[in-house]
């Protein structure tokens, strides 16, 4: 319990705000499965929609691309997507597909083959990373005394716990792009240029056959 003056509040380790799941290790992972659950009921309401062979396959692309997947990635920008997290997301994506085109896990069908048919050219957690890119170059070109900017470029007050950190938002960043945060600061100042960037990186992910 803490006690912020006459205020008495419970320490959690994540609660619900604003519709996502607020983990106190900065995990998105709880997140993830708790929006693949919702996606996938929805998905399942509209099993008549996929029985319809009057409807087309493109058409149904679209349909689950407008109805399922922002279920899923809402707030997705403010994720910190891990490998395993990303294995996830496209797992799921795939459940999607292959439930769209009814094919049974029987069926000795390859994820891209099934990437081919749809002509799915970028992966749902690609998909992810681009929008966690554009809201990074979003903060980076906030007046400097912005409260998001401060938490992102490390300069909150106070001092860590022991023992190893938590992945923080802004690590992934460094990660994709190979660079140090302040310097992906530094050139999301031009939304021009940071959006050249975050193509780039996108593009240059295309989707996984192996997957």
């Amino acid at each position: 319990m803490y006690s912020p003056g006459s205020l008495n509040l419970e320490i959690v380790e994540n609660f619900i705000y604003l519709g996502s799941n607020i983990s106190a290790t900065g995990s998105c992972e709880t997140e993830v499965r708790r929006r693949i659950g919702l996606a996938k009921s929805a998905m399942s309401q509209l099993h008549r929609t996929w029985k319809d062979r009057n409807i087309s396959i493109k058409t149904k692309v679209r349909l689950v691309r407008a109805l399922i997947f922002p279920i899923f990635t809402y707030a997705a920008e403010t994720w910190t997507i891990k490998a395993a997290d990303r294995q996830r997301i496209d797992a799921f994506e795939m459940w999607c597909w292959r439930r769209m085109l009814r094919i049974p896990w029987t069926a000795r069908r390859t994820n891209a083959s099934i990437l081919r048919q749809l002509k799915i050219t970028r992966r749902l957690s690609t998909t992810c990373l681009k929008r966690i890119l554009e809201y990074f170059g979003h903060i980076a070109r906030r007046d400097g005394d912005n409260l998001e900017k401060i938490v992102v470029t490390g300069k909150v007050e106070g001092k860590r716990p022991r023992g190893r950190s938590p992945i923080r938002w802004s690590d992934q960043i460094r990660t994709v792009l190979d660079t140090k945060v302040h310097t992906a600061l530094n050139v999301a100042q031009s939304r021009v240029k940071w959006l050249k960037i975050v193509q780039k990186v996108v593009s240059g992910r295309g989707h996984d056959p192996q997957q």
